[in-house]
This record gives structure tokens, sequence and C-alpha cells, in this order.
């Protein structure tokens, strides 16, 4: 009777492999050894498009592909780091050149098994065998997963670690994943460092740098960055670790740097060129800005992985080098996104801008300001976010370099500078979109000192020992500007000295009721929509996100 590892009958598998006899020989494997349906594909375009939007159990890709500038390892980073790739496919590396070190590098970044050219049916069948047997092993873990229950997942994932049970190491890094990714940070690095301790490896030690990075020791994550970096300059998930870290201290030239090397790398990586193409809009490089975003656009935009944040940012830049048929193509590209995503509401907010972007290079001034007008008239709504905040400014930065200002206009740069710029980083990214004109920069910067001011005073409150009235002074002041740093600080004073605090109660209400309505938890500063953090490994689900601690 054959074992449940070996029955295939169900299964599907995906073939990506240039040679058509070799292709043939890997798809007729496969069917003898009772595999239910095999997909083929040549091109890693295709194998892409389909790993998008069908779900496989096996795939077996190539390493090298002569007529493309991708390899099959490059497909495989961007699936792991886009959560394309669910814990349940087996994926598997085949070779026809004897690079071991390449492929077993590429072990560490969620890979099954590798398989070098000319390989006997047998070596196959016991590469799928063995990935199988560790699925199955794992499968309590991967259950708990898909149900939500993370929770449950880590502890399962922690008991076999601290038992050293099959696949502990696995379950380690999956463990920390999860860990990570509820907000357990100083669990997840106390789990990651477990494991550099235990065995030494490159993703343990990133894992600790990105537990440090999230629990706001950024000088300490830095230092082991640079520590890793030296080991592997070659491990381009710590350049984006580090990029990430210095975005997040401001540091845009040295993270523009950064995501530079992590780009070149892996030169085929949509979500690495993409982030590059922001950082150097961001970073005033505007030029270099409109090819690497428009290379982005040509390359990426029928693949899951692309931010229609790209088209916005390339828009901007169009209407600046007075570009007609750019702008035209930037509109036209989004309609196609608006097609596939119909439902989309920030599909459907950012093509406004896009539009508006086109009325003002036609000159149809009355429309834009409707438009401006409608959209300064939500900055205080708790849907208002970050995003909407820099192209709102940006826009209106459009509109003062053409001398066209509303009365209401410094108002709502106030606002949007003491509502959203409660870092440096942040600060300096509000600052970035509106850089055309540069009297608002001026504003934005100075409502981040003056949140600092207030946030520096209650902490003095604080400090002097009278934490209540700290508190009371952050929730007044917060209340008034929804500033993300303010009703933070507010909730860590009271979460610090909450025996010291009467009405403690009713004072928790108000934050809890603040923080949730106008999402202050999400305090850093991202690239374009939120995407899956570098070095981690993939928890794609098919529920609910990944819910944070408070």
């Amino acid at each position: 009777m054959a074992l449940l590892e070996d029955d295939l009958s169900s299964s599907q598998a995906l073939v990506i492999d240039p040679n058509p006899t070799s292709r043939s020989i890997l798809v007729s494997q496969l069917r003898d050894f009772g595999m239910g349906n095999v997909v083929q594909t040549a091109r890693l375009v295709d194998a892409r498009r389909q790993l998008e939007f069908r779900k496989f159990d096996v795939v077996l890709c190539e390493l090298h592909f002569p007529q493309e500038s991708m390899t099959g390892q490059d497909l495989l980073d961007d699936l792991r780091r886009n959560q394309l790739l669910p814990f349940s496919t087996v994926f598997i590396m085949v070779t026809g050149e004897a690079t071991y070190a390449k492929v077993a590098e590429a072990a560490e970044s969620a890979l099954d098994g590798y398989l070098l050219k000319p390989h006997r049916a047998t070596q196959l069948g016991e590469r799928l065998r063995q990935a199988r047997i560790r699925k199955l092993s794992l499968q309590d873990i991967f259950t708990a997963i898909e149900a939500d229950d993370f929770e449950t997942a880590a502890k399962l994932c922690l008991q076999r670690f601290e038992s050293r049970g099959k696949f502990w190491l696995y379950a380690a890094r999956v463990g920390a994943e999860l860990l990570l990714r509820t907000g357990h940070y100083d669990q997840a690095q106390k789990l990651y460092q477990a494991v550099v301790d235990a065995k030494t490896l490159p993703w343990a030690k990133l894992g600790v740098a990105r537990s440090l990075l999230d629990e706001g020791q950024t000088a300490k994550a830095v230092s082991t960055l640079e520590n890793l970096i030296c080991e592997d300059p070659n491990y381009a998930d710590a350049y984006d670790v580090m990029g990430r870290a210095q975005f997040e201290q401001g540091k845009f030239d040295a993270a523009l740097s950064t995501y530079q090397m992590a780009s070149s790398l892996t030169p085929s990586s949509i979500s690495r060129m993409q982030n590059l193409g922001l950082m150097s809009y961001y970073s005033g490089h505007r030029i270099e800005a409109e090819k690497i975003l428009d290379r982005t656009t040509r390359m990426g935009l029928d693949s899951k992985m692309f931010d229609c944040q790209t088209l916005v940012l390339l828009a901007f830049v169009r209407l600046e080098t007075a570009d007609h048929k750019g702008l035209q193509r930037c509109r036209d590209d989004f309609v196609r996104l608006i097609e596939r995503n119909p439902d989309s509401s920030r599909h459907q907010r950012l093509f406004g801008i896009v539009v508006a972007l086109q009325l003002i290079e036609q000159s149809q001034y009355a429309q834009v300001l409707q438009v401006v007008r409608e959209l300064c008239s939500h900055v205080k709504d708790p849907e208002f976010d970050f995003e909407s905040a820099s192209n709102l400014l940006a826009l209106l930065a459009q509109l003062a370099v053409k001398a066209i200002q509303l009365a209401e206009v410094d108002p709502v740069v106030n606002s949007l500078g003491l509502r959203f710029a409660g870092t440096r980083a942040l600060s300096e990214l509000l600052a970035g979109s509106a850089a055309l004109y540069p009297p608002y920069p001026e504003r934005i910067r100075n409502a981040h000192s003056q949140i600092l001011k207030l946030a520096e005073n209650a902490m003095s409150m604080s400090m002097k020992g009278d934490p209540k009235a700290a508190v009371v002074d952050l929730l007044e002041h917060g209340s008034q500007t929804l500033s993300g740093k303010l009703i933070e600080t507010a909730y860590l004073v009271l979460h610090r000295y909450a025996d010291k605090i009467a009405d403690v109660h009713e004072l928790t209400e108000q934050v809890h009721d603040l923080r949730k309505r106008y999402s202050t938890h999400i305090t850093r500063a991202n690239l374009g929509e939120q995407k899956r953090q570098a070095g981690g490994l993939t928890l794609r689900t098919g529920g609910k996100p990944t819910k944070v601690a408070a």
C-alpha cells in the first residue's frame, strides 16, 4: 500500500525548463510517479504568471535560462519575498551545471531541494519524497497557520525546536517568523539567537537584525547587519533589511545606495527595482527615478508584485518633464490595473491622482481645483493615510509652482505635517513629496518639531512624577492633531505607569479608541504598499492578515 507521502494522484506540478528534452524527461518522470496533473513552461515570465494565479503542489525549476536575464533563483527570490509560494508547495531547483554553491545558497531561501543534471528518476523521486515527508511532519503547524491560529502555530514550533524534534531547524524559522508577525519581537529575537548559537545560519542572523529593528533598537540592528554583510556580501536580503533600517532613520542617501546594491544582486526582482525607484524619487533623483520606475512598470505591470504607487510617482515625474505621451501611458496602464482590480478602493484613489496630474498638464485648472478641494476636505478622516498625505502634498506642490494656490492650502499642509510627521523618516518623506515647492517642506519640518516638543513636554511631566498629567496632555494634543506620535506616546506612558494613574480605565479607553480609529500603531514609513519583510519566510494563508500584538 502506498504511503501518504508517495500518493501524488491528486497533486499538481509545474515544470520550468528552457530545454525541451530536459523538460520532457522531467514531465515524464513526474507522470510515472503518479502525479495527477503536470503543467510545463519554457520561460520564467510564463512560470511567474502561472505561480501567481494557480496553486501547485510541486515546482521543478531549472536554475539557468540562457535567453533570459533572470535565473531560476531570481524567480524563487521574488516568489518567496512576495508570499506567492504557500507552505504546502515543494520547490526543487534543477541545474545542468555543477553550481552546488549557488544552489546551496538558494536552499536557505525556502528551497526544498536541488537536483543536478543528468539525474536518475530514483533521485528525483527521493527528493520529492523527503520534501513531502517534511511537509507532512509539520502539518499541524501549517494547519494552525492556515486557520490564522498563529499563537498555537508558534507554540508548536517552539516545542519542536526545544525538543530537537524532526525538522526542528525549519520549525524554529517558522516559529520566529510567526513571533515577528504577531509583534513578539523579543521572543523572536531570542529564538533566532538560539538558532545562531545552535547552528550559525545567515537567515537566523538576519532574523536577529529584523527583531532588533522591529523592537526599535536600530543601532544594534545596523551593527548586526554590517557584520552579516561583511561575512556574506552577496546576501541580498541583508541589504533589503539594511535599506529599511537606513530608511527608517531618515538616511535616504544611504538607503538609496543599499537598495542599489540589492537590486544589482538580483536585477530581475520587481520588488527590489520598485523600492529603488521609489527611494530615488523621494531622495530627489527624479531623472534616475523615471528610468527605474518606467522599467519596473514595463517589467512588472502584469505581476501581483507590482505596486500601483509606482505609476503615481512615474506620472509626477512625467508631468515635471512635460512628457505628454508618457503621462498618457501612465493613465492607460492604470486603467488596465483597475480592470483587473475593480473593487480596490486604493487603486481608484491613486488613479484619481494620475487623472489630476493629466488635468494639470492640459491646463484644466478649474477641474483640478475641484479635485484638490475634495481631497483637502478628507485630511482628518480616519481612512486618510500616509500615502494619501504624501500624494496630496506632491499635488499641492505642482499647483503652487504654477502660482495656483487655494486659501485653505497652508492650514492643510500644517495639518498633514502635524498628523503624519511623527518621526524624522516620516517628516523627510513628506518633505520629499513636496520638494518642488520649498515652503511646504519647511512647514512639514516645523510641524515635526512641534510634535517632538509636545512629546518631550509630556515626558518631562511623567519624569517629574505626574504620568496622568502627561497622558491627559498627550491625549488633548493627540486628539487635536491626530498625531500618531503623540497618541502612541500616550499609550506607552499609560502602559508603563498604569498602577500610578487614577482613572486609568477611562484614559485607556480614550487611547485605544484613538489608536484603533486612526491606526496610529503603524508608525513606520514604507515605500508603496506594505510587502513581506525581507529575509523572512513566506507565511501566506488564504485568510485574514496577521494580527499585531497590542
